[in-house]
């Protein structure tokens, strides 16, 4: 090593130099750097604190008027949002804004940064206003005012006063807020305007109401006072004299935080003021320099942070759009004068320039006095060392010397630190070796994990591949139990690389019924080192019951060592050990909600540990079987509904051609009999004495009766057998319900029953068979007035859908009802519902079938409401479709 410190390159250059004086030079060098880096990093830090500062503090302003500006701008939302939604629900309605009035009142007391609330459809207008704390303004021009607009003076008690002012022929849709709206179609503000009534800025929120075939119906407005986002500005301090504006792109003033008005007079009428010429000479001077740089206010788009020179002083500037609400583009500026924050940094300043002079004056004279104190021991102690040689070539090799008490310490020290060196060398060279040995051994253990991880990641893929093959498997999707558990049983013997595995499921009743649990039966056992599948074993629930309820308990069973684990210590003897069986993996089989089986998978000789990919791909492959068993189900129940379908299907055309065939045969003798009945009663073969009148009459009932059983049975019978034709055509629903109503007068007029009908003009057609259509009514008015007590009430209802898509029509009646526990046996043929107000009524009972078979002819459904002691509502859906849309009039449809 060279021990000649002096042939340094750097320190060549002081050669022949006395060490105090370059002691004293280096000390005054590093002192002067200090003193000029410490005032440059101080002027320069106070500049920079200055822009920080200025710069949080307009971020802050602005953030704050945003905030200000965003929740006094939401008002109008919130309310406009309120009342859409009484709409909605119905509470109100735009067509009828007499009822708005009240409701209006409430809303501007709720809502206290609203001047006025505005309704107004094509015709109608409504406005209230605040007039002070305790009375309102309102204006309205409607059908009861001629349409000329009036106002008058509401106070706390709700008694209004009407004002002079009136506006003739006054016309809501040329306002500026109703404008914006119909224009905007959606939640808008409107510009910026001066009322004529009072000098001020007024901006106002509009929403359009349409209804559901997006027609428009009015427009809901909110007016708001422009002048307190003035007030607002002005309770936001920025430094000592800073400002903050609101502009409009078109440069036009919004507000201000100074007392300045927005707008100034002109022939007596306000008129908006440009920042531009603002008699403020900030916001004057801040408009010219933004109109200048940027040449159009509407060139910013984003965030800008900046400053320019006013009156010999620099300002900083922050513009931010305003964003978030529809037609709302403005401005926000804040400025702050640089001059605010100065004043306390210059004197700081000052006073650190004359504390760094005041330093390197008495640095300069304490480096001179340490020079001269350290440079003369140092030299002894330098003559002293300098022909020590390195203690690694020598361990004998020490430094001493004497004379100076200091130096005396520090070559002990030194001394003793090479001993202490040469040892933690040894140390390190031992410590060297055993880190690399460390190393190797780690090593080795990644490279054996890395190779562990490959052969999982590669088990996962087969596994996967094995799952998807067989829940791609046609056996599985066909519910082939046979061969489906065939191939699950092999896939999976062979993915998990073990000896045995088996499909095994609860024994069932001698028809494959449910399962009793009592046993399991093996379906498949696949045994991999034979290549060989079997089936027939059985094991006894009441031999293993520790067993089974464990697996019932956990759903999987995995066990490493089959000696040793108590939970499968039961099948030892007889299953495991003479099959040599030292590990498995059970897992229960479950298909809605119960266990049927499970699957076995089953290691020989050598003992295993199951990972965990491994349970889960067992678990996966016992959920492929039980989808298995699933679908062999649904198909046994498909093919069992099929069977029975078509059963069903033979005895109804049996027992359709059966009806079909007596009811001709017997309305035959049935006529002659009512027609030889009314000749003797006409005394067509001779007098009829009164006595025998009377059986002539009942024989005549009777027979009535029957026939009109037989014709229903007979309608029936050809609506089941897809006889019936419709004649479909287009055909006024007004005249349906005339008709039927008419038709069943005279019932009504013997029990005092009032009929009425309520119907909405101008319904378009409806395609019906007609004749049909007027059976179906005809049949509920007559049941509804059968059901209602003298003095009651009978009445039909018709209400198209919301898309017009259907249309419902209610026969509705306040007659005795019935249990809703009755309601199902309505519609079954030869059934009456009977109670303790009306026992057993007359009639056949095939009615309301008759009913219902006809309108789902139609495509419609019927639905029947009751409550007992209070009427029934019978609502028949038909689909309804305009007369323009269909090809035809008359055509068939047969029932399918």
């Amino acid at each position: 090593m060279n021990k000649n410190t002096g042939q340094s390159n750097v320190f060549s250059l002081f050669k022949g130099v006395p060490l105090s004086r370059i002691l004293v030079a280096l000390f005054l060098l590093q002192i002067l750097l200090a003193v000029g880096l410490t005032a440059y990093l101080s002027i320069r830090n106070g500049q920079k604190a200055v822009n920080e500062v200025a710069s949080e503090l307009r971020h802050e302003v602005a953030n704050r008027v945003e905030q200000n500006l965003q929740t006094y701008l939401a008002t109008g939302r919130q309310v406009l949002r309120s009342n859409q939604n009484v709409i909605n629900m119905g509470l109100l309605k735009i067509e009828n804004l007499a009822t708005w009035e009240p409701y209006l009142i409430e809303q501007l007391k709720i809502f206290p940064d609203a001047l006025a609330i505005t309704a107004s459809n094509e015709q109608e207008y409504l406005a209230v206003e605040k007039f002070n704390e305790r009375q309102f303004l309102l204006r309205k021009a409607d059908k009861s005012t001629g349409y000329d607009l009036y106002t008058y003076i509401i106070d706390s008690q709700g008694e209004r006063t009407q004002l002079p002012e009136v506006i003739k022929n006054y016309d809501a849709r040329s306002r500026p807020d109703y404008q914006t709206a119909v224009t905007a179609k959606k939640f808008s503000f409107s510009q910026i305007f001066t009322p004529r009534t009072e000098p001020t800025l007024l901006i106002s929120a509009s929403l359009p109401i349409y209804n559901s075939q997006g027609e428009l119906l009015g427009v809901n407005s909110t007016l708001t006072h422009l002048s307190q986002i003035g007030d607002l500005l002005q309770n936001i301090k920025v430094g000592k004299s800073g400002q903050i504006f609101i502009i409009e792109r078109s440069g036009l003033l919004v507000a201000s935080s100074t007392t300045e008005e927005p707008f100034r007079f002109q022939n007596g009428k306000p008129i908006r003021l440009k920042a531009s010429q603002s008699g403020n000479s900030l916001t004057k001077a801040t408009a010219k320099y933004l109109k200048t740089k940027f040449n159009n206010f509407d060139q910013i788009q984003s965030l800008q942070e900046l400053d320019f020179p006013f009156d010999g002083k620099r300002q900083f500037l922050e513009v931010r759009p305003l964003q978030g609400e529809p037609n709302v583009n403005w401005l926000i500026i804040v400025a702050v004068p640089e001059a605010d924050f100065m004043g306390h940094i210059n004197r700081n300043i000052q006073t650190t320039i004359f504390l760094c002079l005041g330093a390197l004056g008495l640095a300069i004279i304490l480096g001179i006095v340490t020079a001269q104190w350290v440079t003369v021991p140092i030299l002894h102690f330098s003559r002293v060392t300098k022909d020590l040689t390195d203690f690694t070539n020598s361990e004998n090799s020490v430094i001493k010397v004497q004379g100076i008490q200091e130096l005396e310490v520090l070559d002990g020290s030194f001394n003793e630190m090479a001993q202490d060196l040469r040892k933690t060398f040894t140390a390190l060279i031992s410590k060297n070796k055993d880190l690399e040995l460390q190393v190797k051994q780690r090593t080795q253990e990644l490279q054996q994990e890395i190779q562990e991880r490959i052969n999982s990641e590669q088990k996962l893929g087969q596994h996967h591949q094995v799952l998807t093959e067989l829940a791609n498997h046609k056996a599985v999707f066909e519910g082939d139990l046979e061969t489906a558990f065939k191939a699950i049983a092999e896939k999976a013997a062979n993915a998990l690389e073990v000896e045995r595995v088996s499909v095994w499921l609860f024994n069932s009743d001698a028809d494959g019924g449910l399962r009793q649990r009592t046993k399991l039966q093996c379906i498949s056992l696949y045994e991999r080192s034979n290549q060989r599948h079997s089936a027939g074993l059985e094991r006894n629930l009441a031999d293993y019951l520790i067993y089974f309820r464990t697996l019932v308990a956990s759903g999987t069973i995995a066990v490493s060592d089959t000696r040793t684990d108590p939970r499968v210590q039961e099948l030892w003897d007889k299953l495991l050990e003479p099959n040599n069986i030292v590990s498995l993996i059970d897992t229960s089989l479950w298909v809605g909600g119960q266990m049927v089986g499970t699957v076995l998978s089953e290691q020989v000789d050598i003992p295993r540990k199951w990972e965990l990919s491994e349970q889960n791909f067992i678990s996966s492959i016992a959920e492929i079987v039980a989808l298995t068993l699933e679908v062999c189900d649904r198909k046994r129940a498909e093919s069992a509904l099929r069977e029975a379908k078509e059963i069903a299907e033979v005895a109804n055309r049996a027992k359709s051609t059966f009806l079909g065939n007596i009811n001709h045969d017997l309305r035959t003798p049935l006529n002659s009999i009512l027609e030889i009945t009314e000749a003797i009663k006409d005394q067509v073969y001779g007098p009829v004495s009164e006595e025998q009148r009377q059986p002539l009459n009942m024989l005549e009932s009777s027979g009535k009766n029957l026939l009109e059983l037989i014709n229903q049975i007979l309608d029936l019978t050809d609506t089941e057998s897809s006889k019936i034709e419709l004649q479909l055509a287009a055909t006024p629903i007004q005249g349906i319900c005339d008709f039927c109503l008419s038709f069943v007068k005279h019932l009504a007029f013997q029990k005092n029953i009032r009929l009425r009908a309520q119907i909405p003009e101008e319904l378009e057609p409806i395609q019906v068979d007609e004749r049909r259509i007027r059976q179906v009514f005809i049949n509920l008015l007559t049941n509804a007035i059968k059901f209602t007590k003298e003095g009651g009430e009978v009445w039909i209802e018709v209400q198209p859908s919301s898309t017009n898509e259907y249309i419902f029509f209610s026969v509705v009646d306040t007659g005795i009802g019935m249990l809703s526990d009755d309601l199902f046996k309505l519609f079954q043929p030869f059934v009456q519902v009977e109670n303790a107000s009306n026992h057993r009524s007359p009639g056949t009972g095939l009615g309301l079938v008759m009913v219902q078979k006809i309108v789902e002819l139609h495509g419609g459904t019927v639905h029947a409401e009751s409550q007992l002691g209070k009427g029934s509502r019978f609502t028949v859906k038909l689909p309804w479709k305009k007369a323009g849309e269909w090809g035809v009039t008359d055509f068939q449809i047969k029932n399918n």
